[in-house]
């Protein structure tokens, strides 16, 4: 079964650290482009980041630029995203999702398979 499973969200003071997980059964993720998006209530969903899977490329979208670093370990079949000096603008539930093409994208259409979601809040 094709799963890809979240952990590592909660609850964080500002400026705090978390490091969301995304690991995969059922499949590998050596030949995937892997993003992480995020939903905040009332708002639509927002590509946070990609890797890809040739090259380890990534990309970040500007508001987590400098503090956010996408990583995988292939040998884990596991997504990392290492979030610093969090905001409570970061407060989301925050989704991994794969897609088969090999270009740096957070276009959501492009993705096939999506995890359940973390929730992360970062609240004094």
């Amino acid at each position: 079964q094709v799963q890809l499973v979240e952990s590592g969200g909660g609850l964080v003071q500002p400026g705090g650290s978390l490091r969301l997980s995304c690991a995969a059964s059922g499949f590998s993720l050596n030949y995937y482009t892997i993003a992480w998006f995020r939903q905040a209530p009332g708002k639509e969903r927002e590509g946070v980041s990609c890797i890809t899977s040739s090259d380890g490329s990534t990309t970040y979208t500007d508001s987590v630029k400098g503090r956010f670093t996408i990583s995988r370990d292939n040998a884990k079949n596991t997504v990392y995203l290492q979030m610093n000096s969090l905001k409570p603008e970061d407060t989301a539930v925050y989704y991994c999702a794969t897609s088969r093409f090999p270009i740096l994208t957070t276009t959501p259409n492009l993705y096939d398979y999506w995890g359940q979601g973390t929730q992360v809040t970062v609240s004094s």
